[in-house]
């Protein structure tokens, strides 16, 4: 579901003649782990690639899945292997939850903006939250038009950030 409602944000940005691109985690390295953290900083190509990606952005959208009550433990170790301290220092960032209970990862969501704000990242006040997000999307279009109207708010918030 994230990379389905990545696609749909992107979509809104596009309409907003705002350039955006996908950065997917499932196109890290599978042993980036091991293999491009801590004292193998700097030592795994196709990690760097995605690091370079970040680097040259100023603004971010996260699409969040709730997992076991927080984020996916592979965001936080995607984070753990950017430079300390300036990968996200002075950046932005619009912050959409997707859970399959009700809460919309409220609580993954709030996880992630501390890290965030202890990297120095500036977050959007509007946290998109997009609780039962399987009964309220499918093919491409999200039925729920609070939900539209959030993104839609907040996509044009994240632009004019």
């Amino acid at each position: 579901m994230s990379r389905k409602i990545a696609e749909y944000y992107q979509d809104i940005l596009t309409q907003h003649h705002a350039p955006s691109i996908i950065l997917d985690l499932i196109n890290l390295p599978h042993d980036f782990t091991v293999s491009a953290l801590y004292e193998n900083s700097g030592k795994n190509k196709d990690f760097n690639s995605l690091k370079s990606l970040l680097e040259e952005t100023d603004k971010f959208v996260f699409i969040v899945p709730e997992y076991n009550g927080s984020y996916p433990g592979v965001l936080k170790a995607f984070i753990d292997g950017l430079p300390y301290p300036n990968s996200f220092s002075n950046k932005k960032a619009a912050l959409v939850g997707l859970s399959s209970n009700m809460q919309g990862a409220a609580i993954a969501l709030s996880h992630l903006n501390d890290v965030f704000s202890y990297l120095g990242m500036n977050t959007l006040a509007l946290r998109v939250k997009l609780g039962q997000i399987r009964s309220h999307y499918s093919d491409k279009i999200i039925s729920n038009a609070l939900y539209k109207e959030l993104l839609e708010i907040q996509a044009g918030q994240i632009i004019h950030f």
